[in-house]
């Protein structure tokens, strides 16, 4: 039996946010705050949400698109170093159909007085055959980049 093909990438994407280490490290361990900023498109809507910030703690977030498509994102916290470290791995799924895993690292480094540059590195397994999926694999990494993008946006807007 054939073992289907995966497809790996990487990508970086750096942030200057306008709030100290403290603030922007809270911005990602408070519950509330994380369900506001992090969903990767204004028209989707968020169903269920949950965060056990914590080493070993679980995040999961349930969205339904407006055409009905289900997203789950499952996450597990392995790293946490207050206002300096997260490390985590999550699984995507559309419509019960796992298309992607990943490590996260996201770093706060101080940059001037009440600013932080905030590194997020996500490194993903494409799980999908691009032939079903339809994407390719920039296709499918571009979406994902825009999509996190989207949600950094609303992140910078937690701190004005």
């Amino acid at each position: 039996m054939k073992e289907k093909q995966v497809r790996n990438s990487t990508f970086t994407i750096e942030r200057i946010l306008p709030a100290s280490k403290e603030r922007a490290f809270a911005a990602w361990a408070n519950p509330d705050s994380k369900r506001r900023w992090f969903a990767c498109h204004d028209d989707w809507k968020t169903v269920e949400f949950g965060l056990d910030f914590q080493v070993g703690g679980k995040e999961t977030n349930l969205v339904l698109t407006p055409a009905g498509s289900r997203h789950v994102f499952d996450a597990t916290y392995y790293d946490i170093i207050p206002n300096e470290r997260i490390v985590y791995a999550f699984g995507m799924y559309v419509n019960n159909i796992r298309i992607s895993v990943s490590l996260v690292t996201v770093l706060f480094e101080s940059e001037i007085i009440g600013r932080t540059k905030m590194i997020f590195t996500e490194q993903i397994v494409l799980l999908q055959d691009p032939k079903v999926s339809g994407f390719s694999t920039e296709e499918e990494i571009r979406g994902r980049v825009e999509g996190t993008n989207a949600g950094f946006d609303r992140l910078e807007k937690e701190f004005t």
